[in-house]
């Protein structure tokens, strides 16, 4: 059973045992799409409980052509982002990650939830193909740091090194 993050005063640690909690809750895969949304599931709901301030915390899957809705936390979500469009379709397009101070000054965001300020979205590449992004939002204008950035981008690379 997983149990909420206790808070240590020291962000290296934090992040440290939040890496290691999030690792415990992953399945081996063994190429089951199943096990991959089990993953994803329990890393969307560890991120919603570890970081503050958040409204919203999950994934949207590349299709080939689109972004797809994945696991999330929070309330419910658009379906399908093209490319060509918001926050996540920047990440993925450009497979970097965007971090968004105020959505309501980022040029063709999609607003899912009226009660977002800012966003932060991470490309996830599984041997160099985008298979999705992680996408993060808050009430709060200029919630995500660039530590948070980070700490996403290893996360990232814990989904993507699962087999």
């Amino acid at each position: 059973m997983f149990t909420p993050f206790s808070r240590t005063g020291d962000r290296e640690e934090e992040e440290r045992l939040f890496l290691d909690a999030l690792s415990s809750l992953m399945i081996e895969e063994n190429g089951s799409v199943l096990r991959r949304f089990t993953n994803l599931s329990n890393a969307a709901a560890a991120i919603f409980s570890f970081l503050p301030d958040l409204n919203w915390a999950g994934f949207y899957l590349y299709d080939g052509r689109e972004l797809v809705l994945g696991p999330f936390q929070g309330e419910p979500a658009c379906t399908v982002i093209a490319l060509s469009r918001g926050v996540c379709g920047k990440a993925a397009r450009e497979r970097t990650t965007v971090l968004v101070p105020d959505v309501h000054a980022f040029p063709g965001h999609i607003a899912c939830s009226s009660a977002s300020r800012s966003e932060l979205v991470v490309p996830v590449l599984i041997g160099g193909e985008l298979y999705g992004v992680i996408d993060l939002d808050s009430p709060l204008a200029s919630r995500f740091t660039e530590e948070d950035a980070r700490l996403m981008e290893r996360v990232a690379e814990v989904i993507a090194s699962l087999k």
